[in-house]
C-alpha cells in the first residue's frame, strides 16, 4: 500500500516576502462589529515603515506623514496580519516607505490596504538632520 503524504500547504500572495511584522489581533483591537478598528492597523503600519527605515540608519526618525490609507477588507479577530515593506526613497533627510497589509482568512491571504510613509532624521534638537547609513 503506498504510503499516504500530507497535502501541500497552499501558498500565500507573499511572492516570498517577509514581513516587516506580523501581528494577531485580539478582542481589544475590535470595534461593535467584531472588525478591527483602523486606527490599529494605522499604528502597525506605522511600526513596520519604522522598522523598514532600520535598514538604512539607526538614527532617531519621527513619522512625517501619511499617504492616503483606505481599507479595502476588514480585519477580524484572530487572523494573522503581515506588514511588508519596502524603501521608495532615501533623501537628504527624509526616507519613503511603502507598507502593504495582508490579512490570512483561512488559507487566503487578503489584500487589507496599502500605505506610503515619510519618516524624517531628527537631531537631538528635534530638527530634520542628514540621513546616515551604514
Amino acid at each position: 500500500m503506498p504510503e499516504e503524504r500530507e497535502p501541500e500547504p497552499r501558498q500565500l500572495s507573499t511572492s516570498g516576502r517577509d514581513p516587516a511584522i506580523r501581528v494577531v489581533l485580539q478582542p481589544k483591537d475590535t470595534n461593535n462589529q467584531g472588525t478591527v478598528f483602523g486606527g490599529i492597523i494605522l499604528s502597525y503600519i506605522d511600526l513596520a515603515g519604522a522598522v523598514e527605515v532600520t535598514k538604512h540608519t539607526r538614527q532617531r526618525i519621527v513619522t512625517a506623514g501619511i499617504k492616503e490609507v483606505n481599507f479595502l477588507a476588514p480585519v477580524y479577530i484572530g487572523e494573522v496580519v503581515s506588514f511588508y515593506t519596502k524603501t521608495l526613497r532615501v533623501g537628504r533627510t527624509s526616507i519613503t516607505v511603502k507598507v502593504d497589509v495582508e490579512s490570512t482568512r483561512g488559507h487566503e491571504a487578503v489584500h487589507v490596504t496599502s500605505a506610503e510613509l515619510t519618516f524624517v532624521c531628527i537631531d537631538e534638537q528635534g530638527q530634520p538632520t542628514s540621513i546616515v547609513t551604514y
